[in-house]
């Protein structure tokens, strides 16, 4: 049984065709990746899954069953718009949000502190919302998020506006969640944070999936066309060679795309006719470069 699943959902905006057909299965006890370019219909989606708002066709259903208020229990939300009570201090705000998730006084009072710890908040419980970083006001409503232990944890964004000694920290938390069982559906726009955390992956852009699978699957369906490359002395000459395409520097290494359809054979026969080849190494492909591949360059600069 799935935790998330979403049959040829579509959602439009007056003329907008914001989701088109959307189909993607979560299953439970896993990281899933929704990734695409800003606009591409994440946060839509989302916002469906929670009946914030309805789709105009289609089917989701929470854990095996229609999507009703008793599934939507065992799912914790975090938006891409964050929103807490700015005047209130932060145990007042995970107090209250805890009481309106059911969670007895008790139980809150051991697990307020506990999580105020972990994220690093402990020494601000008495500051109010409005006084916190943006850094500390995502943190706190990522607690607000997963107060309650839910099931299903469903974050837009979550790596917005986090350090990257935070944003390390969420990371652990999230395959933490995962050891415990939970299902971690996240957004994002940014490939290298589904790289290092997904076990499944949807890319979508348009309102449609592009690819899916997990991070082995998608790239074992794209040939890797960049070749990582040391040479002793000059290197100008390769980009001149008829294979390839561009050549980007890193560090005392080339990057070498090649064109389309050619060899790196012929590439590595190239090389060591001009020149003495210490590093030769075929890179496999980012999810970015990979993305980029699917729906063209114009979408690289929200990437």
């Amino acid at each position: 049984m799935d935790a998330i699943e979403l049959d040829s959902v579509c959602k439009s905006f007056g003329p907008v065709r914001a989701v088109d057909g959307l189909s993607v299965h979560v299953p439970q006890g896993c990281v899933y990746g929704f990734l695409g370019p800003n606009g591409a219909g994440k946060t839509t989606t989302l916002r469906m899954i929670m009946d914030i708002i309805r789709p105009d066709s289609g089917s989701i259903q929470l854990f095996g069953d229609p999507a009703s208020a008793r599934a939507r229990d065992r799912v914790g939300y975090m938006p891409e718009e964050r929103g807490l009570y700015r005047k209130m201090t932060v145990t007042a705000v995970l107090n209250y949000f805890g009481s309106l998730k059911g969670l007895p006084a008790g139980r809150l009072k051991a697990k307020v502190p506990e999580w105020l710890q972990r994220v690093d908040l402990a020494e601000h419980a008495g500051k109010k919302v409005e006084e916190l970083s943006r850094g500390m006001h995502q943190k706190l409503q990522f607690v607000v998020t997963v107060i309650n232990d839910p099931d299903l944890v469903i974050l837009d964004e979550p790596f917005s506006g986090l350090d990257p000694v935070n944003q390390d920290m969420l990371r652990e938390i999230i395959s933490g969640l995962r050891r415990e069982g939970k299902t971690i559906l996240f957004s994002t726009h940014v490939m290298h944070e589904a790289e290092r955390l997904c076990d499944f992956i949807v890319l979508i852009d348009r309102g449609e999936v592009v690819v899916n699978g997990t991070l082995d699957q998608i790239r074992a369906r794209h040939e890797a066309n960049t070749i990582s490359i040391e040479l002793e002395g000059d290197a100008d000459f390769v980009r001149a060679l008829p294979m390839v395409q561009a050549v980007k520097p890193d560090g005392r290494r080339l990057d070498v795309r090649l064109r389309d359809q050619a060899d790196s054979q012929d590439l590595l026969r190239a090389l060591v006719e001009r020149a003495r080849v210490r590093v030769f190494e075929i890179r496999q492909p980012t999810l970015h470069e990979i993305f980029v591949r699917l729906v063209g360059g114009d979408h690289a600069k929200d990437l």
